[in-house]
């Protein structure tokens, strides 16, 4: 029986997973796909601690410009639709802007609500649900998971030979299958070694909080744990690079909040984060705003105001002191009008020094990986190997916080696990006898035989379990997906969290960056 392997129990893996079974079974075909996760105890783990344990899965506006390598993941994304709607059977306003993430996700019976800046979330608001449900469809479908699994090399199949992909692990054994889905994260990628040419580049932590230098350091440490709220602008060399509106929070090593988070993905050593507390008053606007506020409050307290009693009420008094000094002014000096200047320099500028990554635990994602030039962006099949698929975090894509590189996870996954079973199916990679037989020992993959795996189908891929699950499952399925609006047809009546998937499938299909532009703040 031939084998769909794939390689990572996280979003990604599972994901692909879930549907290359889906698709075998729609063909009424009996191949095994068998999912292999490092994780000692259990698969899935990480996705539980994604969204602080809440599991951000998706955003209603996902938008190609987004992400890095923009113009592959756009064409991905288009890839995706376009396999929906052939799901779906016709061509409609529905289908056309449906998100087929969320689509196939309302198949497995998730719910999903929407929150602020078009971030969705399970119903239920706790990650356990969506790992239950892919856990759950993943072993109806008939997926032969298997944990303490950890892929250190992947031989590709001989030249022109129909022979198998062989895995090999750090337990020593050696797993063959026809077709093979890489679909680690983080460190992970760069420790598997697959066919030349492929080659993982270093995997950098980002989207996460930032270092700064030592003279900046001594205003963080005062607001150690101080939350604010305005817009955060990245400059080089007096030149803006990004900006982001949001939350900081300063820490003594530097800054964090969602709003650094993303600058994180293009700040270099030597940048400047430049702090503006009051994005919605125009710079020009500025002094006028400070004499008139003057003013207001001198003729209501009939005396002359001190610095750290003019911001009150607009600043913390804990940041309003630290900027005070910064800008070389005291708390307890009278209010001048010559003042101004300094002080609107220092609502509207604040400037720390970056030195990098501030700590690499809380960074979400890590840039690098298998470079997509190499990769089918229909597919994530690489161009040189036909047969190897790598998705997720595994190829150069990362975006923003709100959902954005779970999606892409999800998206790359369900193109993976469905172009792997198309594959099997129309035979390509597969043996006369309709088997792949392991490469020849000259391609250094048969020497060592798995005493523990031989590629067969594990007891929980049989026949009868996979027409047990189908049995159960009623429905077709197919490549692309779940939305919300239908799990919330589906179950009670959801939320009122697709408001927003017109924009989003309009910018999949190559949209507009101004659209989204206020969810990422760039």
């Amino acid at each position: 029986m031939e084998t769909i392997a794939i390689i990572g129990g996280g979003a990604s893996g599972l994901m692909a997973a879930v549907e290359a079974s889906l698709a075998l079974r729609q063909a009424g075909a009996a191949a095994h796909v068998a999912l292999f996760e490092a994780d000692p105890e259990r698969i899935g783990r990480s996705i539980l601690a994604t969204g602080n344990g809440r599991c951000n899965i998706s955003n209603a506006c996902i938008s190609a410009d987004a992400y890095r390598n923009q113009a592959f993941v756009g064409q991905s994304l288009m890839h995706l639709q376009n396999a929906y709607v052939a799901e779906r059977g016709k061509t409609s306003i529905r289908t056309l802007e449906a998100n087929p993430v969320l689509e196939r996700f309302a198949d497995m019976g998730l719910v999903t609500r929407e929150e602020p800046e078009g971030r969705l979330y399970p119903m239920a608001n706790k990650a356990t649900s969506v790992l239950d449900v892919l856990r759950s469809t993943a072993a109806e479908l008939g997926v032969d998971a298997q944990t303490d699994k950890r892929a250190l090399r992947v031989d590709a199949p001989a030249p022109g030979g129909a022979g198998c992909f062989n895995i090999r692990f750090a337990d020593k054994t050696i797993a063959h299958a026809a077709a093979v889905i890489v679909a680690v994260g983080g460190r992970a990628a760069s420790g598997i070694q697959l066919p030349e040419p492929l080659a993982c580049s270093d995997m950098q932590p980002v989207l996460g909080p930032l270092h700064v230098d030592a003279q900046s350091a001594k205003l963080t440490r005062q607001l150690n744990n101080i939350r604010v709220r305005g817009t955060v602008h990245l400059e080089r060399g007096g030149q803006r690079v990004a900006s982001e509106r949001g939350e900081l929070l300063f820490r003594e090593y530097g800054v964090s909040g969602v709003s650094v988070f993303n600058l994180s993905r293009f700040a270099q050593p030597g940048d400047d984060l430049v702090v503006d507390f009051l994005p919605d008053i125009p710079p020009q606007d500025m002094e006028r705003f400070m004499m008139t506020r003057r003013k207001r409050m001198q003729k209501l307290l009939g005396s002359e105001l001190t610095l750290d009693r003019f911001l009150e009420g607009l600043l913390l008094p804990a940041v309003s002191a630290s900027a005070l000094r910064q800008a070389g002014l005291r708390t307890g000096d009278r209010f001048a009008q010559e003042m101004v200047p300094r002080l609107c320099g220092m609502l509207k500028g604040m400037r720390l020094t970056v030195e990098g990554i501030g700590d690499e635990r809380q960074c979400q994602v890590r840039r690098g990986g298998f470079p997509v030039e190499r990769f089918s962006p229909a597919a994530c099949e690489s161009l040189e190997v036909p047969g190897l698929f790598v998705t997720g975090e595994a190829l150069d894509v990362d975006a923003p916080c709100g959902g954005f590189n779970l999606h892409w996870a999800w998206s790359s996954g369900m193109l993976a696990g469905r172009a792997a079973a198309d594959r099997m199916l129309s035979g390509e990679g597969v043996g006369l006898d309709g088997t792949c037989a392991p490469a020849p020992a000259g391609n250094g993959s048969a020497d060592k035989r798995s005493p523990s795996y031989t590629g067969t189908s594990h007891p929980s891929s049989s026949g009868d379990s996979r027409s047990q699950a189908a049995s159960r499952s009623g429905g077709s399925h197919a490549p692309a997906g779940a939305g919300t609006r239908r799990s919330s047809s589906r179950a009670e009546k959801p939320h009122p969290s697709h408001r927003g998937e017109r924009s989003k499938s309009r910018n999949q299909r190559g949209g507009n960056a101004a659209r989204n532009a206020h969810h990422r703040n760039r």
